[in-house]
């Protein structure tokens, strides 16, 4: 039997002949590789979906079976984090453990039985008794256990391919001495995927590099080139700690007196590792005189027959003692008693470079921050979004990945837009109808698409969960994009709109991590449908807090005070010269203050060029024509909105801004406005596309004030108040763990005392997350007190009420 194990592992590892009968595997291997790259790829799209952990999580793994020193690498990891002041957490498959749920070691008898626990988990927990080690087979649930027992960082133990836990950093470790055996997937080889898999590592380490010459070392490199970059490539050797002894029943300190500091003697050395090879080179590279070999199966248990067997081999090579791995020692019976001393090196793993290494590994934990969107509304409410991330977490970095248009909500905030420009005939995606639809696919949209998913392929793994401002088609995108289960701010959806498909909701169920809706009747709705939901306020009433200063863009007040808002899709420069001409017929009615408000993506200059017969710039810098002279604002909606009386606008989301502000809606029928009027309800009016029915509509409502302050109290009802924002940024902090990621950064950094809170972030209870959030909103809502007349009774936090 071992003569057949020996045999099949010579194959395995590429020192056998291709001629050899285990070469009947190759039939095997060739059907495990389209079933391992097709879950890869399911991965990689959603699928199969990732989910980012409430501790940063840093994996250690191989992609071979057999030694690669990952047990020793993970102590040394561990060390350098405790070193650097964290409590650290460390999660195990286990091997050959018989726990089916997460176990913490030392919380009981139990948990330090090798029987459920396996051989590496205990060998962890005697070597660092200050850790917190937890065996699971489930590793994401074992995380969340650790997060639990309060550690800062976790190190997780032969987790590469464990995808659906997401992690931090990934480090890849491959055996020098045989980085990838014959080049065949298990079973026909040692392989667990192919090469290529080496693309989602962060950071690959030749370990026992000591062991091979420099030269197959630079081959290796080479090699490994194709997939990580050069400076994610280290090499790493083992080092020799100290020595124990098992002698007489008992296991202590080797200490020679004035003899050579490592055992003497002939010595017959068994292991039960992946790769016996390497233990044997390494023990005559410390000097050992091995007589004899033994090897077994990984993770063997050792019976009292075996040790027998091992003391007639001994006898009959003439040894005077045997040495064995430290996690051997693991698996012995219990008090094991053997005639000739049993020497146990303690190894530890050394990086070459480590300066070099840490500093590598501290640039790959930045915390990277992405929102999505997709709509030029949708931008303003996730360019506000991602403000708040870069003050919450100053040392992360925040991205924006805009569907539509070229994202200038987000760069005039100055965050980094990576998404390629898209902009359609509609403004949009999908539209409110077919036409639109096909005249946006003949314009080129299917490889705007295209490019937009190419560049998430390219930056998959570089981020953080994506926080998406939209809808579920937003979400679907990115979650085919990056993989990992995001976060939904839902703008679009409502159940005053017509609610969401069956598919919707079963997409929403699978793969949305959390979702924060507009209304409190759709956060119903949805948490009915077992989707994680719910309603902090409406996101769009987010943008009613910015502001610019106190001072109102308005001039005096004496005349009402109408407001123009051609919206910001492309076809605004149309609606401007419509509101405009509405403007200067309303102005033969009734004297008013005219402002229109110019969004973000709309170029004045073109504006300019483009006004209709009649109007001009006057010296003053206003747009006037016959009575009407309208000033150009390019602030803040609420702060234009503040001091408005009216609204003339054609737009989706300032529309309902303005709304909620209290400030009464005049627009035209077309199919998108009909859908907003299910939401703005009376605080909007619809009228035919002309001047003429504009200026009627909105003389008749400047006459009647009863009208107007019924038009603005259903605004103020219908669209609540705000409070999504912060509730986003707090969830991401303390259930997503990125106030713990930008601390492990900030330590690594050198800067753990500068950022350290008082309070460690997993003592925080859900209580105190509700406080939190609160205590945020209040700063914003007393700075609102001017904008806000009535209250704001669709705030749903009872403190802060």
């Amino acid at each position: 039997m071992r003569g057949t194990l020996n045999s099949y592992l010579q194959y395995a590892r590429g020192e056998g002949g291709k001629a050899s009968p285990w070469a009947l595997l190759n039939a095997l291997s060739a059907v495990v590789r389209p079933v391992i790259r097709i879950r890869n790829a399911m991965y990689d799209r959603g699928v199969l979906c990732s989910i980012e952990p409430s501790v940063p999580v840093i994996s250690v793994g191989n992609l071979c079976h057999g030694g690669t020193n990952k047990t020793p690498m993970v102590e040394m990891i561990a060390r350098h984090l405790m070193g650097l002041g964290l409590s650290v957490g460390i999660v195990s498959r286990g091997y050959g453990g018989e726990t089916k749920s997460p176990l913490w070691i030392g919380q009981d008898k139990l948990s330090s039985d090798r029987s459920m626990t396996g051989d590496e988990p205990l060998m962890l927990a005697n070597r660092l008794p200050e850790a917190r080690i937890v065996v699971s087979r489930d590793r994401y649930e074992g995380v969340e256990m650790l997060a639990g027992l309060g550690v800062d960082v976790v190190v997780a133990d032969d987790a590469f391919q464990h995808r659906r836990m997401g992690r931090d950093l990934d480090l890849v470790l491959i055996d020098a001495t045989c980085p990838f055996g014959n080049g065949m997937l298990f079973p026909a080889g040692i392989l667990r995927e192919q090469e290529d898999a080496l693309r989602r590592a962060d950071m690959v380490i030749l370990t026992k590099a000591d062991l091979v010459p420099r030269k197959s070392i630079e081959s290796i490199r080479s090699s490994l080139a194709k997939w990580v970059p050069p400076e994610g490539i280290f090499t790493a050797r083992v080092t020799l700690d100290s020595w124990l002894v098992l002698d007489k029943g008992s296991i202590r300190d080797y200490e020679p007196q004035g003899g050579p500091a490592l055992p003497g003697g002939r010595l017959l050395a068994f292991s039960a590792i992946g790769n016996p090879e390497s233990f044997y080179r390494s023990l005559v590279s410390f000097g050992v005189n091995v007589v004899g070999k033994r090897e077994y199966r990984d993770h063997h248990r050792f019976s009292w027959r075996d040790l027998d067997d091992l003391e007639r081999m001994a006898g009959g090579l003439g040894a005077t003692g045997f040495v064995c791995t430290e996690k051997d020692m693991q698996n012995m019976p219990e008090n094991p008693h053997m005639l000739l001393p049993l020497y146990i090196p303690r190894i530890s793993v050394e990086v070459d470079d480590g300066d070099g290494f840490w500093r590598v590994a501290a640039e790959k934990l930045h915390p990277r921050l992405v929102v999505a969107s997709n709509g030029y509304g949708e931008d303003a409410v996730g360019a506000l979004l991602a403000s708040r991330l870069k003050e919450r977490f100053p040392s992360a970095g925040v991205s924006a990945f805009a569907l539509v248009g070229e994202g200038k909500a987000y760069s005039d905030r100055g965050v980094e837009v990576f998404s390629p420009p898209s902009d359609m005939p509609s403004g949009g995606i999908v539209k409110y109808s077919l036409g639109a639809l096909l005249r946006d696919i003949q314009h080129g949209l299917r490889q705007d698409i295209k490019r937009q998913i190419g560049v998430w392929r390219e930056l998959r793994r570089k981020f953080r969960t994506p926080i998406c401002v939209g809808d579920v088609y937003l979400l679907s995108h990115t979650l085919w994009g990056q993989g990992l289960s995001p976060l939904l701010v839902a703008t679009a959806k409502s159940v005053q709109l017509r609610g969401h498909l069956g598919a919707e909701l079963s997409l929403l169920r699978r793969r949305a991590r959390h979702v924060w809706t507009r209304d409190a009747e759709t956060a119903v709705e949805l948490s009915r449908a077992g989707i994680k939901a719910e309603f902090k306020g409406n996101p769009i009433m987010d943008l009613a807090l910015e502001t610019e200063g106190d001072e109102e863009p308005w001039k005096d007040a004496g005349r009402p005070r109408v407001m123009l808002l051609p919206g910001s899709r492309p076809r605004a420069y149309e609606d401007a010269a419509l509101i405009m001409k509405a403007a200067s017929l309303l102005a033969g009615r009734i004297r008013c203050w005219y402002m229109m408000v110019l969004a973000p993506t709309i170029d004045r200059e073109k504006l300019l060029r483009t006004l209709p017969e009649g109007f001009f710039l006057d010296a003053d810098g206003n747009i006037s024509a016959g009575e009407a002279r309208v000033a150009m604002y390019s602030g803040p909606i609420a702060s234009a909105a503040k001091g408005a009386d009216l609204l003339i606008g054609l737009g989706g989301t300032a529309n309902q801004v303005s709304a909620g502000l209290g400030v009464p809606v005049v627009s035209i029928m077309e199919k998108g406005k009909l859908a907003q009027k299910k939401l703005l309800q009376d605080s909007e009016i619809l009228v035919p596309a002309t001047p003429e029915a504009l200026s009627a509509a909105a003389a008749e409502i400047l006459a009647d004030p009863y009208r107007q302050r019924t038009m603005a109290k259903a605004g103020r009802r219908l669209l609540g108040g705000p409070g999504a924002i912060e509730a986003v940024v707090e969830y991401a902090a303390v259930k997503l763990g990125w106030d713990a990621r930008c601390r492990l950064h900030e330590a690594l950094l050198g800067r753990a005392d500068e950022a350290a809170p008082e309070t460690p972030c997993e003592l925080a209870t859900e209580d105190d997350y509700e406080w939190e959030m609160s205590e945020s909103l209040r700063s914003r809502l007393m700075r609102s007190v001017k904008i806000i007349k009535e209250g704001l009774p669709g705030l749903r936090s009872e403190r802060t009420s």
